[in-house]
This record gives C-alpha cells, sequence and structure tokens, in this order.
C-alpha cells in the first residue's frame, strides 16, 4: 500500500520539491503544466455543468433564470468560510508533504473536514429559514423572489456535502494529487446534468419540477461527489489517507488553517459584494437584465479557467518547496505559473469574446434588439402572437396602463394588494392585445 502511495504527489518520479529544484526553464513549465492541467479541466466541468444548467434553465424564461443566479450567488457568499478552509488546508497540506510529515497532513485533513461540516450546518440553518429576505435584499420583483427562494432552500441542505467536497479536492490537490479531483469532479458533472435534464423537462422517467429540478440536481451531485471522496480517501490508496480514529477537535490545527485561509475568504467575500451591488443595478432595469447579467457572468467565468488551475499548481509547488526548505524554488514555481496562467487567460478571453455573441442566443430566449421573447408566452394563440417593444422592465408603457386600468382596478401595485398585476399578468393583457389587432 505504501509503494503505491508514493508515487501520488510526483512529477516525472521525483517529489515536486525536488523536481523544482532541480528544473530549469522549459522543465518547470511542464511540471506546472502537469500539476495545472488537471484542475483546469476539473473547472472546466464545472464551468460547462453551468453553462448547461443554465441553458436548460433558460427553457424556462428568464424569471427562472433570475431566481436560480440570485441563489447561485447567495451560495457563491456562504462558501466564503469554506474557500477560508479550502485555501488554508491547501498551503499546509502541501507544506507538511514537502517536509515529509505526512501524518500531519492528514490529520490536518481530518480536523479540517470536521471544522467544514459543523460550519456548513451552522450556516446552512439560518439561510434556509431567511432565504426570501436574501433573496428580495438583490432588488428583484416578487416572481424571481419565489423562484429564488425555491432553488436555495432546496440545495442548501447539501451544504455539508459541498463543504466536505470542497475540501478533500484542495487537500489532495496541495498534496499533489490533482487528477483525483478531476475524476471526482467528472462524476459530480455527469450526475448534476443527467438529473438536471430529467428534472427541469420531466425526461428518463422523472417528474418535470423546473426551477427545483435544477437545485435536486446540484445537492445530488454534491453529495455523490462528497461520498465518492471519502470513500477514495478511506481506501488508503491515495496521497493521503483519511483513518478512522475516535472525533477529537484540535483547536491549534483548525485555527493554523483558518489563519492561512482567512485573506482569501476576505477577497472572495469582497468579490460577492461586488457582484452583490451588480445584480442591485441591473434589477432596475427588470428581469430581463438580471437575466442577462447571470447568462453573462457564466461565459465569462471561462476566461478564469487557466487562472484556477495555474493558481492551484502555485500553491502546491510553492508550498511544498517551502516545506522543504527550499524557498528560492518556490519564488521559481510561481513565477512560472504566473507566466503560464498570463499566456493561457489572454487567449481564453480572446476567444470568449468572439464566441460569446455566438453562445448568448441558446442560453435564453430573451432581450434581442430591444424585444422579448417570454418563454412559452409566444407560443400563445398557437404561435401567432409576438410581443412588441418593450422597456426594460418587460412591458411596454401602454399596455402597462391598460392593464392597471381594464384589468387590476384603480389601487397602485404591490404585494398586498390582490388585484395588482404581475408581470405575467400584464405580457398576458398585451398579448390579448396584439392578437385582438
Amino acid at each position: 500500500m505504501d509503494g503505491a502511495r508514493t508515487t501520488e504527489g510526483m512529477v516525472g518520479g521525483r517529489p515536486i520539491a525536488v523536481a523544482a529544484e532541480t528544473a530549469a526553464g522549459s522543465d518547470l513549465l511542464r511540471t506546472t503544466w502537469a500539476l495545472a492541467w488537471p484542475v483546469i479541466f476539473t473547472f472546466s466541468i464545472e464551468s460547462f455543468v453551468g453553462l448547461c444548467d443554465m441553458l436548460m434553465v433558460g427553457r424556462l424564461g428568464p424569471t427562472a433564470v433570475a431566481g436560480v443566479g440570485v441563489g447561485v450567488q447567495i451560495l457563491g457568499a456562504v462558501d466564503t468560510v469554506m474557500f477560508a478552509l479550502g485555501t488554508g488546508v491547501l498551503a499546509i497540506v502541501a507544506r507538511h508533504v514537502g517536509a515529509g510529515e505526512r501524518a500531519d497532513a492528514e490529520e490536518t485533513l481530518r480536523q479540517s473536514l470536521g471544522a467544514g461540516a459543523a460550519v456548513a450546518v451552522l450556516i446552512m440553518l439560518p439561510v434556509i429559514a431567511w432565504a426570501p429576505a436574501l433573496v428580495a435584499a438583490f432588488r428583484v420583483n416578487d416572481a424571481v423572489v419565489v423562484a429564488g427562494t425555491r432553488f436555495l432552500r432546496i440545495v442548501m441542505p447539501a451544504a455539508p456535502a459541498s463543504a466536505l467536497l470542497f475540501i478533500m479536492v484542495s487537500s489532495l490537490r496541495g498534496a499533489g494529487d490533482t487528477r483525483t479531483p478531476l475524476a471526482i469532479g467528472a462524476t459530480v458533472g455527469t450526475v448534476n446534468v443527467v438529473l438536471a435534464y430529467g428534472l427541469i423537462f420531466g425526461r428518463l422517467g422523472l417528474p418535470a419540477v423546473g426551477v427545483a429540478g435544477a437545485a435536486i440536481a446540484t445537492g445530488v451531485a454534491f453529495a455523490a461527489g462528497a461520498l465518492l471522496g471519502l470513500g477514495l480517501l478511506a481506501r488508503g490508496r491515495l496521497v493521503l489517507v483519511l483513518r478512522a480514529r475516535p472525533a477529537r477537535l484540535r483547536l491549534d490545527v483548525v485555527r493554523r488553517v483558518l489563519r492561512i485561509g482567512y485573506p482569501a475568504a476576505i477577497e472572495h467575500l469582497l468579490m460577492q459584494v461586488g457582484f452583490f451591488l451588480y445584480i442591485v443595478f441591473a434589477a432596475h432595469h427588470g428581469t430581463a437584465a438580471v437575466a442577462a447579467y447571470f447568462i453573462g457572468v457564466r461565459i465569462l467565468a471561462l476566461s478564469f479557467l487557466p487562472g484556477f488551475g495555474f493558481a492551484a499548481a502555485a500553491a502546491t509547488m510553492i508550498g511544498q518547496n517551502l516545506g522543504a526548505g527550499r524557498p528560492d524554488d518556490a519564488e521559481r514555481s510561481g513565477r512560472a505559473a504566473v507566466r503560464l496562467a498570463l499566456w493561457l487567460m489572454t487567449a481564453a478571453g480572446v476567444v470568449i469574446l468572439v464566441a460569446a455573441i455566438f453562445l448568448v442566443p441558446y442560453l435564453v430566449k430573451e432581450i434581442r434588439d430591444g424585444k422579448a421573447e417570454l418563454g412559452p408566452l409566444r407560443r400563445l394563440d398557437h404561435g401567432k402572437v409576438t410581443l412588441g417593444p418593450v422597456t426594460p422592465t418587460g412591458f411596454n408603457t401602454t399596455g402597462f396602463q391598460h392593464a392597471t386600468t381594464l384589468y387590476a382596478g384603480a389601487q397602485d401595485k404591490n404585494s398586498k394588494n390582490p388585484k395588482s398585476v404581475s408581470q405575467y399578468d400584464v405580457a398576458c393583457f398585451q398579448a390579448a392585445q396584439h392578437s385582438s389587432r
């Protein structure tokens, strides 16, 4: 068993720290690439799964896209603590492995898994309870609040599984094994896409539950990935082994992990605050603008993939070299990763800039030359209805005025007025007006 494990976390048959010490120029770039490409493919799978989810949810209309997008944004903020644990555990495991302290690396993994699961449960409960208020804070309309709340309350129970998965993957990367996380990521992605397809549209013998289907698929995929990761670590054939021991919290280990990882968590949280402000600004222009924002972010995220891969490679190589007492080699490794990331991210940005115009129409049937196709509404009257020009809020002013006076009464539109109109009501009213002409 030990012999099988000694080759993991190595490049070219040598430990990463030694490889970086003796490598020069192109050899160091190859070492960096050998670590980075599985991470790039792993994040590529995640981005592809996100695009597939958005493609399928987009068939349900802009309200569904906006609701799921807001829910995912809240999940990103919730992951802030997991970023602290994941970043800290990667750095510390890398240091221990570089120093030959494998038992300490495995103990760091165990303690981080326990802390991550406990923190995830503590965060999960208030998010589920206050989901409507959290979604409404993005200043979206009532329909988006309903969709986002439903998505969030279904997917949040999978937060502990997501935390375990993130920490396990980070630990393995820190130990130099970036291919096992790739296999786990491929499994998670496959489960997610297949289940989402079946549950959103009612295919594969599954019920059609719309937005809830996307949430269920995400939760089940996280759970499957966590179970697979735990099983592989317990078998003892990876670079790290998760041994069955009595549960004992070691605050010194957890504090060290958080002390290393909290700057990354703060950075992540600040980014989420920025995203939140963007969404609030977009919400002033209606659901269509919010949906368009989330579509654009999904596409933009593809350009980040090389950066994620080389960041993980750099963290592993720097950590292991520092653990082995070679700070100069750690610096060389980091510079090599930055060079490769710069080249590939520039190329990815150019490709996505050109390809975006072809990708967007497949993601949502909305926002095109100032006109809207509101999903199933365009099929009203056996496909004869075509909605006219719309304002940023999703309907024309004249139609809304008629709907207010002829359909909803003279009271102001608000959630407490049972006669107040929704965006869907106005769209239907306009469709009727157009079809009668």
